[in-house]
């Protein structure tokens, strides 16, 4: 390790959204050593968010979604090149290639995979597709344009209720194929999730809950032709969306002492890696998708996130603190931000509806389709869904940072009226949330925010 942290060897694996920012505010922070960028896919850094959107309603193609450098970084782009190991002692990347990189300091930002059809030879099928990368999205916006009988999605979170709002968008004949009791209910608990299963039904979606997919079956010539479901019906369709979330890639990081798992790799606060017995590393930092942090307002639980917001903030952090001494470290204290469009609706977040055990209607309806939902966790604010009201959302944030009550008082934003009663979230498994002490969030400069510990209400 240089004795000047704004000097030496910085190797980033991972040349997406999180680890081209990084890049950028290592050199705004002043880095001036040897920086090296490492990503498996060929083409530069590009957006997520339009692929399931704009590219699969034609209104873009795949290979316009760059994302613009803010600044020139200066760095060494090694893409189409996936690492395949880490060495902490010797301080070395391994790449596919059987070439090594020596870094200093380590930056991992290797994001998540699609997670594919468990049976390899059915989603291989011609017309099964997944969406992640831009090279999916190309293809499935190509088969859409097509114009097939009708399309199946596999899964019913945000990415599969995008695409099955492109689809019908575009005219197309879609089955939404769900295990669960409702779509988004695994994101949003139940009460939203009741009138995302209106706005299916109510534009045409053949929407099948409770149910889960048995076999893709083929024509014997390697096309799709359908599915049969574990309730003994098939659904005939041409084209097959597989959108069962997301896989973290952490198998290149197996032999490396760190703590990677499916969930991510485990990071403290300040980004900075774990080892798989608890120990902070020093030289070894986390951003993006494939990271777990602890954030004191959810109880300090370690959060995975597949947010661009997170993303970026978390790039801007560990950036600031691989090239800064100890006292001048800052955490990564963002509040988790969320955004989806679907069936002309527009759905924004703000907190983790999941860290919840009630929720409240507290402006709007679901009878109009317009409203804020906010989520509590033992009487505190701890989340708000916005639909079609995203102007509202800074005051609900102002409410997490603060630990404000739950529900919230009479006066809330636009809203004169009270709160309607809370009911329970209904979010996945709620008994492994715990409580820790009441935190609350001050200051506003990077520099200065903290997290103080408030009285409990």
């Amino acid at each position: 390790m240089p004795d000047d942290l704004k000097d030496g060897r910085i190797v980033i694996v991972g040349a997406s959204l999180a680890g081209l920012r990084a890049a950028e505010a290592l050199r705004d922070e002043g880095f001036t050593g040897s920086l090296t960028v490492v990503g498996d896919e060929a083409r530069p850094p590009y957006d997520r968010p339009p692929l399931s959107k704009q590219v699969l309603l034609g209104q873009a193609t795949a290979d316009t979604t760059g994302l613009p450098m803010r600044r020139d970084p200066d760095a060494d782009w090694r893409l189409g090149l996936p690492a395949t190991g880490l060495d902490p002692l010797a301080r070395q990347v391994l790449l596919a290639d059987g070439d090594s990189l020596p870094y200093d300091r380590l930056l991992i930002a290797t994001g998540t995979r699609a997670r594919p059809w468990p049976h390899a030879d059915q989603g291989a099928l011609d017309g099964v597709f997944t969406l992640r990368t831009s090279e999916d999205a190309a293809g499935l916006a190509e088969r859409l344009a097509a114009g097939p009988e009708r399309v199946l999605v596999i899964g019913g979170g945000f990415t599969g209720s995008e695409i099955a709002s492109a689809c019908r968008e575009r005219g197309l004949a879609v089955t939404v194929a769900e295990r669960g009791p409702a779509p988004l209910v695994g994101a949003l608990g139940g009460t939203l999730s009741k009138l995302a299963a209106v706005m299916h039904r109510n534009h045409g979606v053949d929407l099948r809950t409770g149910v889960t997919v048995s076999a893709l079956l083929g024509d014997g010539d390697g096309a799709f032709v359908g599915a049969e479901l574990s309730d003994g019906s098939r659904v005939d369709a041409d084209v097959c969306v597989v959108a069962l979330g997301a896989v973290r890639n952490v198998e290149w990081l197996a032999d490396s002492g760190l703590a990677a798992g499916p969930r991510g790799v485990a990071c403290d606060a300040g980004c900075r890696a774990f080892t798989m017995y608890g120990i902070v590393t020093d030289d070894v930092f986390v951003a993006g998708d494939v990271s777990r942090f602890p954030h004191p307002l959810f109880g300090y639980q370690l959060l995975s996130l597949e947010h661009w917001g997170n993303a970026v903030e978390q790039a801007a952090v560990a950036a600031h603190n691989m090239v800064s001494p100890g006292p001048l470290r800052r955490p990564h204290l963002a509040i988790p931000t969320f955004w989806s469009t679907q069936f002309g609706l527009n759905i924004k977040s703000v907190g983790v509806p999941t860290y919840s055990d009630h929720v409240v209607i507290a402006q709007g309806s679901l009878e109009a389709r317009r409203l804020v939902m906010v989520y509590g966790f033992q009487g505190r604010v701890t989340a708000a869904v916005t639909v079609d009201m995203a102007k509202s959302l800074d005051y609900y944030r102002h409410m997490i940072e603060t630990a404000a009550p739950f529900p919230p008082p009479p006066g809330a934003a636009d809203r004169a009226l009270a709160a309607d009663v809370p009911v329970p979230s209904d979010v996945p498994d709620p008994s492994v949330l715990s409580h820790g002490p009441t935190v609350a969030l001050t200051g506003y400069l990077p520099d200065r925010r903290l997290a103080v510990v408030q009285p409990t209400h």
